[in-house]
């Protein structure tokens, strides 16, 4: 068993997996609950510890892990983390705005918190295998003491330079991700005006140059109507685009496909539709253009 004592907080689709991967690989694991019990009860029969508050979690552990939906929602813990007066690591694998990790580190590092950005590509089922990506920023040491809590959930680590870059690379792997989403959607839609099954668009895309592990969960919900093939929500999408958006505004950069692809996912989620999964725009796409759900079709 490890010496390292580590906190998770936000055992969601993803925490819980990667949690469970902690303990299993001997770290003793202390977890905080927020609304959902039923990962936080798994867990603790597997052995972890749940702490009452944020601050009996800092005094219990050396590492914290957050798994958060976002920067407001880093920098509340964060504060009540280092509100506990001791030295910790603490590894962000939240999806957050680059600009608040960077300024957060600064002040955190005032108080003895030392934070890396460690955010996440793949899916809940990934998570549970134990095989997701990680891109991670921060300083040598950091990460290298970061290292072994991340190989218990991760099949795949880069490292993306200082502390920031990370998030950075993130928002930008999302961008094509989400942007592929919308381009499957309106393909989908323009075939379909055309009379060409969902089918017939993928026997011409699958094994193909275009084919990839996120093309292939997208069509399982497509195709099957599997609404848990690819879990991450429309709402969580239009965030992480806005994220972009305002990167790319600081940066002064021209950023008009991440405009319109944000647009889309702000259309989804303006009539109801942000508890929704992202290969469910394909539906919204459809009805956008008199047709049928796309699954449906």
């Amino acid at each position: 068993m490890s010496n390292a004592s580590v906190g998770f907080v936000g055992v969601g689709l993803m925490g819980s997996g990667m949690a469970k991967n902690i303990l299993r690989k001997g770290f003793q694991l202390t977890v905080l609950a927020h609304r959902n019990r039923t990962p936080i009860e798994a867990l603790v029969a597997l052995g972890a510890h749940e702490a009452a508050d944020l601050a009996e979690l800092a005094r219990r552990c050396d590492i914290v892990v957050l798994c958060v939906t976002g920067s407001p929602q880093v920098e509340a813990v964060a504060a009540g983390l280092a509100a506990a007066g001791k030295p910790l690591l603490v590894i962000d694998c939240s999806t957050s705005d680059p600009s608040s990790t960077t300024r957060l580190a600064g002040e955190l590092a005032g108080k003895g918190v030392t934070l890396i950005d460690a955010p996440l590509s793949r899916t809940p089922a990934d998570a549970e295998a134990g095989t997701l990506d990680v891109m991670a920023g921060g300083d040598d040491a950091a990460f290298e003491q970061a290292r072994p809590v991340l190989e218990t959930f991760a099949a795949r680590i880069v490292r993306t330079g200082p502390v920031g870059s990370a998030h950075t690379a993130k928002l930008l792997n999302n961008f094509v991700a989400l942007g592929y989403a919308t381009l499957y959607a309106e393909a989908l839609a323009l075939g379909a005006k055309a009379g060409l099954t969902p089918q017939v668009f993928d026997a011409v895309l699958r094994n193909g140059r275009m084919d990839c592990g996120f093309y292939q969960t997208y069509f399982k919900y497509v195709l099957e109507g599997d609404r848990n093939a690819h879990r991450f929500s429309l709402s969580n999408a239009f965030k992480d685009l806005t994220y972009l958006s305002a990167f790319a505004n600081a940066a002064g950069a021209v950023n008009p496909v991440g405009a319109a692809v944000r647009n889309t996912y702000a259309a989804a989620v303006a009539t109801g539709h942000g508890a929704d999964f992202v290969p469910m725009i394909s539906d919204i796409v459809a009805e956008q253009n008199g047709l049928p759900r796309v699954h449906e079709a």
